[in-house]
């Protein structure tokens, strides 16, 4: 899933994912081109029976210059650096787009909730106000801030329930936390030790440019039974060899993605075609109604979407196969019956359903409907449209995809764990702890848990939605979204070469070459990528402490009761990391006091020991 393509004719679209909508409502209630008659100067916090009115000016102070005015001190411990970063920043949207965001949010099974949530927030505001200003917000061409959305409120005074928005926050942050905690354990438990090296073949590095000069051919396949243009673009060379490799990207993408990568795998022989899914790219996100005439029209995704991207492989592969035997220059060079898939996001859903899991909508409609609003990501969002489709199993399952490479995918409920049990062959899952969009416990660690072939599992900690894809075809504005920011290209290029070298290792163990490439896949290679922002891990199964999370809420995570069947896990995954780091403090303290005069006899331990500490670790 990704809501850019820089290299489209079409203008780069600038939207904040659904995720940040729910949780920016309150805090993003619009800023118009022209202001109200009457807008709010100030805030009155209600907190059980106590109130304190606060001007406006004392929070724009704050913003600016990060000093707390004396009207504030009660709220100190809640000022912090990281509040004052958000009252600095805006969200930058495309108008249209936007308006058919929100939208899509107000007249899903969830709209109404999140309504009375906020109602909740600000007890004040009426359902006429509230509607009025998520309108300017979706109109506004400045981007959306705090500060500019409280002077838009047509109230001189706007009551705030911060026991609610305590409450609303904390709901929102809960997911957050899981990722940042779960990444965190990944990458102490999946940690190499110290002096251990790989023992690649010396000759080779696999994430450098391979020998072969690259042919582009700019295809448009015509699937007249499903009304369907396909585009391709194929990555051949006329040294061409061994397995296809098929692209398949996540949604508001197209087939460009990933063309560093088809580029890399082409220069060593391989061919490669990049499909782009007329139904869910970029030019398919900018052409849907910004004024729908029913619900259905207003679908961002339209639920067919899902048959639809399967078939488009199926498709491409008969006529490539054609191709294969009628093209003078591509005669033979195209193995249409050994077909490694790599696919993102939505993409990674495509490759599953090719590799035998059935898409399964019976209990979409439950989990859809009780789903906690504030607990929504945008897969949670995607996959429920779906539910237009009829109660069903789907078996789109195509036996030329021999192969699968997935990276940050879109699974949730689409399949069943019987369902995912089915998908035996090959498979390496590339997951990322900080993916705001498809989080890693619902939506790739559970799925790399329910395969059945052989498997492995790269863990990039720290790494965001989109950090594998290709900067030139992102818009860098991406990085600058509040609540779900993605990585600048600059602090990705380590990780886009590893993932050359992995893509090409893992494609070629169906060939003679396997054996010469098989040390590339091993954990002590990928941690030698890795780098402080973005350590990378490799393995083929998932540590115990992780394994007892899935068990502990594998049932019900999505329910009502979602935040407290996550406390049990939470806890858990926080005494590791507390018992990691007091294991820590103490070879500190032993080597401090080895060095250190005799006359020592106390050591203070700080409290910070047993603060909670998310964030990812930055060794190597």
């Amino acid at each position: 899933m990704v809501p850019v393509n820089s290299n489209s004719q079409l203008q780069p679209p600038r939207w904040q994912p659904i995720k940040a909508f729910i949780t920016g409502l309150f805090f993003a209630w619009g800023v118009s081109q022209t202001a109200p008659a009457q807008a709010a100067e100030t805030l009155r916090l209600k907190i059980g029976p106590l109130t304190q009115t606060v001007q406006l000016a004392d929070l724009e102070h704050f913003a600016a210059t990060g000093e707390i005015p004396g009207s504030l001190s009660l709220y100190t411990p809640l000022l912090t650096p990281q509040l004052k970063e958000f009252l600095q920043s805006r969200m930058a949207l495309d108008p249209a787009l936007s308006t058919l965001v929100l939208k899509e949010v107000l007249q899903s099974a969830n709209g109404k909730p999140v309504i009375q949530v906020l109602e909740k927030v600000a007890p004040s505001l009426s359902p006429a106000d509230l509607q009025m200003a998520i309108d300017r917000a979706a109109a506004s061409p400045e981007g959306l801030s705090f500060l500019g959305v409280v002077q838009a409120i047509p109230q001189e005074t706007l009551d705030v329930n911060v026991s609610a928005l305590l409450t609303l926050v904390s709901q929102l942050s809960l997911g957050q936390v899981e990722n940042a905690s779960l990444g965190h354990v990944l990458g102490q438990e999946l940690l190499v030790p110290q002096g251990t090296q790989p023992q690649p073949q010396p000759i080779l590095d696999p994430t450098k440019s391979g020998p072969e000069s690259v042919e582009l051919w700019q295809l448009t396949l015509r699937d007249r039974s499903r009304k369907r243009s396909i585009p391709v673009d194929l990555y051949w060379s006329h040294n061409t060899r061994g397995p296809l490799v098929v692209i398949s990207h996540g949604f508001g993408a197209d087939r460009r993605f990933f063309a560093y990568l088809a580029q890399h795998l082409a220069s060593y022989g391989l061919a490669v075609a990049a499909v782009e899914h007329p139904g869910s790219n970029v030019a398919a996100l900018l052409a849907s109604p910004t004024t729908p005439t029913t619900e259905k029209t207003n679908r961002l995704l339209p639920a067919t979407e899902f048959l639809d991207r399967p078939k488009d492989i199926s498709f491409v592969l008969d006529r490539l196969a054609r191709l294969n035997e009628s093209s003078f220059s591509l005669r033979g060079r195209l193995n249409t019956h050994n077909v490694t898939l790599i696919g993102h996001s939505l993409g990674g859903y495509t490759g599953l359903a090719l590799a035998g899991a059935p898409l399964d909508t019976r209990t979409l409609k439950d989990f859809c409907e009780n789903i906690l609003p504030s607990a929504l990501s945008p897969a949670d969002w995607l996959q429920c449209t779906a539910l237009d489709l009829p109660s069903q199993t789907f078996d789109l399952s195509d036996r030329r995809v021999t192969q699968l490479m997935v990276m940050n995918p879109l699974t949730g409920q689409l399949f069943s764990k019987e369902g995912l049990n089915q998908v035996k062959i090959p498979t390496l899952v590339l997951t990322s702890s900080h993916d705001g969009v498809t989080p890693i416990a619902s939506q790739q660690l559970r799925l790399f848990d329910q395969l059945a072939g052989s498997k492995y599992l790269v863990t990039v900690i720290g790494g965001t939605h989109l950090s594998v894809g290709d900067p030139s075809n992102l818009n860098p504005a991406l990085s600058r979204i509040p609540f779900m920011p993605e990585l600048p290209g600059t602090a990705t290029g380590q990780l886009r070469d590893f993932i050359q070298g992995l893509s090409l290792s893992f494609t070629l163990q169906q060939t003679p070459q396997a054996e010469q490439y098989k040390a590339f896949l091993s954990p002590e290679y990928a941690q030698t990528y890795s780098t402080a922002v973005l350590p990378i891990r490799l393995s083929q199964e998932i540590p115990a402490s992780v394994q007892r999370w899935l068990n502990l809420t594998g049932q019900k995570v999505h329910q009502r009761n979602r935040a407290l069947d996550y406390m049990p896990s939470l806890l858990h995954l926080e005494a590791i990391e507390v018992q990691h780091r007091f294991r820590t403090l103490q070879q500190q303290m032993i080597a401090y006091l080895r060095t250190s005069p005799p006359s020592l006899t106390a050591v203070y331990l700080p409290t910070t020991l047993f603060r909670p500490n998310f964030h990812a670790t930055s060794r190597q």
